[in-house]
């Protein structure tokens, strides 16, 4: 993700002069292309985050289109004061862009696992969340924000992550992208925060369980996609949320909320997050999955008992 980031960005650097992208001391493996071609529109702020942010707030200000760059917490919840009063105040266009969320960064511990992000960013007035699911999306997604109004959050992988879309499209304002729909569909998986490939491996055991069921990405977490939501809600018997977020605050509670403000709705939501307990036990990403029970089994498993229950109570 992280470099198909890097490439769309240059691509609107190229286009718009007014692109700037400020980096707090980080990035340089994959950032110095760019700050060559561009050192007008490149500036590193050093580990200085919440400064970094008060500057991106200032050349906003003056005409430009600011990125702000940096790993998991610390371009979010290091300067969060900075960018409510800042940013989002003045509704300014701003993309506060996070590389790593979830566990991508797992071996170095709490201080780099973003889990919560999504939950605090989202709560704030006036920002887009955008969370693409690979790097196809991640392509969509900055170009959205390197031209939308007002301020982004960008939440990105470290790198290395799957294609799972074969070609580039738009991706409109606040909708999912359908990737697996059958006809007859029990169940309803919708996957956010970099756990699209979860949620297609748990579609593949729960059609070898006999279960039939429709797959869709969610990188757009706000604006949420209600109206999706609230049809699949009304046709198939259980939405299943999966997410390398806090089960607290991110895609899940966005479609539990949607659908307890619904009528009509005959499914039941599951959301598969992580907990909110911090995990002390680190290791890579795909052992802190484990841990949190992030897998394709445990989704499997989770829908297949609440299926049972459901038939179990007519």
């Amino acid at each position: 993700m992280r470099d198909a980031f890097v490439a769309e960005l240059t691509r609107l650097a190229e286009a718009d002069p007014s692109v700037m992208l400020i980096t707090g001391d980080l990035g340089f493996g994959v950032l110095a292309e760019f700050s060559k071609r561009f050192p007008r529109q490149y500036l590193n702020a050093g580990v200085a985050e919440q400064n970094m942010t008060g500057v991106a707030a200032g050349m906003a200000l003056t005409g430009h289109r600011v990125f702000t760059y940096s790993i998991a917490n610390f371009p979010t919840l290091r300067c969060l004061e900075q960018i409510r009063n800042d940013i989002c105040y003045h509704h300014l266009p701003v993309t506060v862009v996070s590389i790593g969320g979830g566990f991508a960064y797992g071996p170095l511990g709490f201080s780099h696992h973003a889990c919560e992000d999504v939950a605090v960013m989202g709560a704030l007035p006036g920002m887009r969340v955008l969370s693409p699911n690979d790097p196809i999306e991640t392509t969509a997604c900055t170009r959205i924000a390197g031209t939308a109004p007002g301020p982004t959050y960008l939440r990105l992988g470290r790198n290395g992550e799957k294609k799972l879309h074969s070609a580039l499209f738009d991706i409109t304002s606040g909708t999912m992208i359908e990737m697996h729909s059958p006809e007859s569909m029990e169940v309803a998986i919708i996957a956010g925060c970099g756990a699209l490939d979860i949620a297609m491996a748990s579609q593949e055991l729960l059609k070898n369980a006999g279960i039939s069921a429709g797959v869709w990405s969610s990188p757009w977490i706000e604006p949420f996609d209600q109206e999706t939501t609230l049809r699949l809600a009304r046709s198939v018997q259980l939405v299943v949320t999966v997410e390398e977020h806090s089960f607290f605050g991110g895609l899940g509670t966005r479609v539990a909320q949607a659908c307890a403000t619904a009528e009509g709705i005959v499914a039941q939501v599951i959301i598969v997050g992580v907990p909110r307990e911090p995990m002390h036990k680190i290791g890579d990403q795909q052992f802190m999955r484990d841990q949190a029970g992030l897998t394709p089994e445990v989704v499997a498993n989770r829908t297949l008992l609440a299926l049972e229950h459901k038939a179990a109570r007519r």
